[in-house]
């Protein structure tokens, strides 16, 4: 007879609640009823301890959580940014924020037991000052050219840029093959800390919105915001005031008012010219053409015919982006496991790991944990850093 787990009913409970699962979802985990979870929740049973593990993994909570006598502080939620009609954070939402707080929060402290400076951006200005005054700190701090060569429109570029001045960026679109982010409900967060700042961004999205939102939650973390987004978007309607000033300073950053003001106005003749003048920004088109109304390039008719083509230009973008999908999926490979194991954990912050790792300064198991990945392939993580 397998060996009961007496785990703390009020624990077990909380654990799948913060875990944002119902009953039926979490029985599932362990091929049982939601009545048998209801029952083990309530203190009327108990599982064995190999169902008790399989929960705790699911939930992804340390096994000996449970046992615990009163449920734990866990970390706080992060200031919802969001409008009010946003979705509910759903469970790869609950799992990506958790994850990140654990990492940043660790790091946070070891940086600053260890002496480490703190990075005098982060907090450097608020809602009081312009939006352009703090696009021009965030490119001088970055050290971000300005050659208009396309290289500034990449995001590996301002990952690079990013994380060589201190900032850990995460991105990635699941938790698991099975466990998707949706864009609509998270599309990123930045988490202001002046030892360890960290931003995610959803890699669902293609690249523009990408690098928009990246920038946005660099400007969180200029005025010291920490919170969540999904609506980073240039037409936003969200009421709030932070976002909608994160929004104008990615804007500056990537569509400076001057730049824009110098273009030929044949740039917005139609849909496919804009295009051309978008990509080389980084941009997307819908993002340039709003760009282009609110410094008053363009009429608010222009604007509104030109949304429409831009539009339609975008339905068959996503339909050909998902015939390219399906043949990705035909063929044998794909990306490699590893590189998306160091995006989703930061580059900065896996070599960081591996290097307290490798000094004796951190146990293997906590490493192992932090980076999600067993020691014995922290070799194939090291690959990809240096790739």
């Amino acid at each position: 007879m397998a060996e009961k787990a007496y785990i703390t009913p009020k624990v077990l409970k909380w654990a799948r609640e913060s875990a944002k699962m119902s009953l039926e979802e979490a029985a599932s985990k362990v091929n049982k009823s939601a009545e048998q979870l209801s029952a083990w929740e309530e203190g009327e049973e108990f599982p064995t301890i190999r169902q008790a593990e399989k929960l705790a993994k699911s939930y992804k909570r340390p096994f000996a959580l449970f046992f615990l006598p009163e449920i734990p502080n866990d970390f706080q939620p992060l200031q919802d940014f969001r409008k009010s009609d946003s979705k509910n954070l759903t469970t790869g939402s609950i799992f990506i924020i958790r994850e990140i707080q654990q990492k940043q929060n660790w790091l946070s402290e070891v940086m600053e037991e260890s002496g480490e400076s703190k990075l005098s951006f982060i907090g450097k200005f608020s809602l009081n000052n312009s939006p352009t005054e703090v696009a021009e700190d965030i490119i001088k701090t970055l050290g971000i050219s300005r050659n208009m060569n396309g290289q500034e429109s990449s995001v590996k570029y301002w990952v690079d840029q990013i994380e060589a001045n201190g900032i850990f960026v995460s991105r990635t679109s699941f938790i698991h093959s099975r466990l998707l982010l949706d864009k609509d409900e998270l599309q990123g967060f930045a988490i202001a800390d002046p030892y360890a700042p960290f931003v995610f961004v959803n890699s669902q999205d293609w690249d523009a919105p990408q690098l928009f939102t990246l920038i946005h939650e660099l400007a969180h973390l200029w005025i010291a915001e920490t919170g969540i987004s999904n609506d980073v978007e240039m037409d936003s309607n969200n009421s709030n005031p932070i976002e909608r000033f994160c929004n104008e300073v990615a804007a500056s950053v990537l569509m400076p008012e001057e730049l824009i003001k110098s273009f030929d106005y044949r740039v917005y003749d139609n849909s496919k010219s804009v295009f051309r003048t978008a990509k080389t920004l980084g941009v997307s088109s819908f993002a340039l053409i709003v760009r282009a109304l609110n410094l008053s390039i363009i009429s608010f008719d222009h604007y509104q015919t030109l949304k429409a083509q831009v539009q339609n230009d975008f339905n068959e973008f996503l339909v050909r982006e998902e015939e390219k999908k399906q043949k990705a999926k035909q063929r044998e490979g794909g990306p490699n496991p590893y590189l998306l194991r160091v995006n989703k954990n930061s580059r900065l912050f896996t070599q960081l790991v591996l290097d307290a790792f490798r000094g004796g300064n951190i146990e293997p198991t906590q490493a192992s944990t932090l980076l999600n990945t067993s020691i014995n392939n922290f070799s194939k993580l090291e690959l990809q850093i240096y790739k």
